[in-house]
Formats: structure tokens, sequence, C-alpha cells
């Protein structure tokens, strides 16, 4: 069963870091796109950052300048290392996997067929 677990949310004070990861179960990750969406509160999921199978990345807005996505194959996980956080990054962060081998660009998403339940992250001081 292709599962996706999410953690390394909580409270963090504005102009802090975080680091969420994404494990995977059931599968590896070597061949999937796995992509960083997050929710807040009375809005749409927005996709934050993208990497590919072969490790390409895409960063939306959301998470351009200030995020990093990475993988670690060997421990079938994929990061997001968040700096400089902002009130505006509080929202619920998901994980997901995109089809084996899928080409990708900018996280949609229409694009991604399993998803994790969500880790909470919190920017207030």
């Amino acid at each position: 069963q292709v599962q996706l677990v999410e953690s390394g949310g909580g409270l963090a004070q504005p102009g802090g870091s975080l680091r969420l990861s994404c494990a995977a179960s059931g599968f590896t990750l070597d061949d999937y796109p796995i992509a960083w969406f997050r929710q807040a509160p009375g809005k749409e999921r927005e996709g934050v950052s993208a990497i590919g199978f072969g490790d390409d990345t895409y960063y939306a807005e959301a998470g351009k300048g200030r995020f990093t996505i990475s993988r670690d194959n060997a421990k079938n996980t994929v990061y997001l290392q968040m700096t400089n956080l902002k009130s505006e990054d509080t929202a619920v962060y998901y994980c997901a996997a995109a089809r084996p081998r899928a080409r990708i660009g900018l996280p949609r998403v229409q694009d991604y067929v399993s998803w994790g339940q969500g880790t909470q992250v919190t920017v207030s001081s």
C-alpha cells in the first residue's frame, strides 16, 4: 500500500526555519516526482515545490528563494527545508507523489495521485 507520511511541522517564529519530511512506504521514491503543497484556512491548496525523478526541482512563488526541496533515496524520504518563515507560511503542508517517471514542472494539484495526511506549520511570535 502506497503511503506518504509528513512530519516536522510545528510552531516557528517569524524568520525561523523548519524542515519537513515526507517518508514513503509501500514503494520506493526513486522513480516518483514528489511535491509539497500547502493549504491555509479558507484558501485553496497551492503548490510550493516539486522534485522530479531526475532530481530536477521546481519552486512556485510560495517557495521561491526561501525553501529547498531535496530527496534522500536511501531513506526513501523527501525534505522541504523552509527558512525565513513568515506568518503567511502558516498552513497545513502536504506531500504528494505523481505517477512514476512522470514529467513535471511547477507543482499542480491535478498532477499528483497519492497524498499524505499533512502536517501543520504555524508561524507566529
